[in-house]
């Protein structure tokens, strides 16, 4: 599994071709579907996915399905040294936010407490990682303690990263978000699916499993946010199309409401990770179910982060 991510990450983007566009239906693929080009799937795909117009009458309005607040996080992974993080953070502090988003940023957790100290408290910090329980002898890891202690009120978890290079599996996962949120940080789950997966029409099969796990296992959904982020969108520059996306986003809100309840369904925030980049973000952000960006490498250019923080500008639109 590691080594099929690594080749998605790294390896060439045009060695495989489709011969015709291919058909989704609740994104699972007819039989006529045959794998041929990755480039001409991303291409084709956009037209074959649309959604009914609204007929509302038109007026101004905030186009969320949700009733949380925009949130935008900025994963920094493993990048960055003390000089190039304190640019960033210059940055950010120069940079003009709208000021209904909620903003977290998630720095490498060497540089936490740099970043914490120099950084306006307009933005919140997250870690990136975080163990199951209290700490003690765990070579390597962090406690939801020590998060706190350096002042993370957010922890990410469950990113494809984490699940398919260095194996945790769902059960891990949910032990470590029920944990944090015992111990009042907030948690951005992220789920998603492998290009194969997609390709094969499993993208709600394992979208939906993923969930479940975080379901069994939290004590409330009070703090947590859900990224979606398909594997196959993450750094290699495929952004999934703002209609491919929606279609996620509510049906993992619709799994919500069914297997949770509507209160959860309607108050917590679905966000959309995978190759999210200033140019991209107004029209993701337009959709109706998309509810923020958690944000890669475009998170590492202070400017180009602030433009999609502000992207939630696009939610005010005529319905």
């Amino acid at each position: 599994m590691a080594a099929s991510l690594a080749s998605q990450l790294s390896g060439p983007k045009s060695a495989i071709s489709f011969s015709s566009p291919p058909h989704f239906s609740g994104l699972r693929p007819s039989s006529n579907f045959k794998l041929d080009n990755t480039h001409s799937f991303f291409q084709n795909v956009d037209s074959h996915l649309r959604l009914s117009p609204s007929h509302k009458a038109c007026r101004p309005v905030v186009s969320m399905a949700g009733s949380g607040k925009f949130f935008v996080g900025g994963n920094w992974k493993c990048n960055g040294t003390k000089d190039s993080i304190s640019k960033l953070v210059s940055d950010l502090n120069s940079a003009k936010l709208e000021s209904d988003v909620d903003v977290v940023v998630a720095p490498p957790f060497l540089y936490i407490d740099q970043v914490k100290s120099s950084l306006t408290d307009r933005i919140e910090i997250s870690g990136q990682n975080c163990w199951t329980g209290k700490g003690g002898a765990f070579t390597g890891e962090i406690s939801v303690e020590q998060l706190k202690d350096v002042g993370c009120k957010w922890v990410i978890l469950g990113h494809s990263e984490r699940r398919h290079v260095i194996g945790e599996n769902d059960e891990f996962i949910g032990k470590k978000a029920a944990y944090a949120l015992s111990q009042n940080v907030g948690v951005i789950a992220c789920i998603g699916e492998l290009l194969e997966e997609r390709e094969a029409g499993k993208t709600f099969d394992v979208c939906f499993k993923q969930l479940k796990a975080f379901a069994d296992a939290l004590p409330s959904w009070d703090d947590v946010v859900i990224a979606y982020e398909p594997v196959w969108a993450i750094g290699t520059g495929k952004v999934a199309s703002p209609e491919q996306a929606q279609e996620v986003h509510a049906a993992v809100r619709d799994w919500l409401s069914k297997n949770v309840s509507a209160e959860v369904a309607s108050k917590t925030r679905i966000i959309y990770g995978g190759s999210v980049n200033g140019g991209n973000s107004s029209d993701l952000a337009k959709k109706e179910d998309i509810d923020g960006f958690l944000v890669g490498g475009a998170s590492l250019k202070g400017p180009e982060f602030a433009t999609i923080i502000n992207s939630v500008t696009s939610k005010k639109v005529a319905a």
